[in-house]
């Protein structure tokens, strides 16, 4: 997410930001930040101890979501690098 081209919302509104629903529930938007959706995970920042996320960022977590082409394995992006790692780790110590 870049801060300075992208319009910042505090975590709290954008609980009213999303299409077609009135309010999301502010538990709700902190797991998709933290586990995903679908593969997709919404794109967050702190600023002074304030959550933000912005209207971009929403915009491609959506679309992220309704990407026919997106791998859909359940995993955030950080928990697919690890699984990654510790392969190319296994690899690695068996000479491969």
């Amino acid at each position: 997410m870049n801060m300075v081209r992208e319009e910042l919302i505090p975590f709290a509104q954008a609980r009213e930001a999303f299409p077609g629903r009135k309010r999301i529930g502010l538990a709700t938007l902190h797991r998709w930040r933290l586990q995903g959706v679908r593969g997709a995970v919404l794109e967050t920042l702190v600023v002074g101890g304030v959550r933000f996320t912005s209207r971009e960022a929403i915009a491609r977590f959506i679309e992220a979501q309704n990407d026919p082409g997106m791998m859909h394995s359940g995993l955030t992006a950080d928990q697919r690098q690890a699984r990654s790692a510790a392969a190319r780790a296994m690899l690695q110590a068996r000479g491969i």
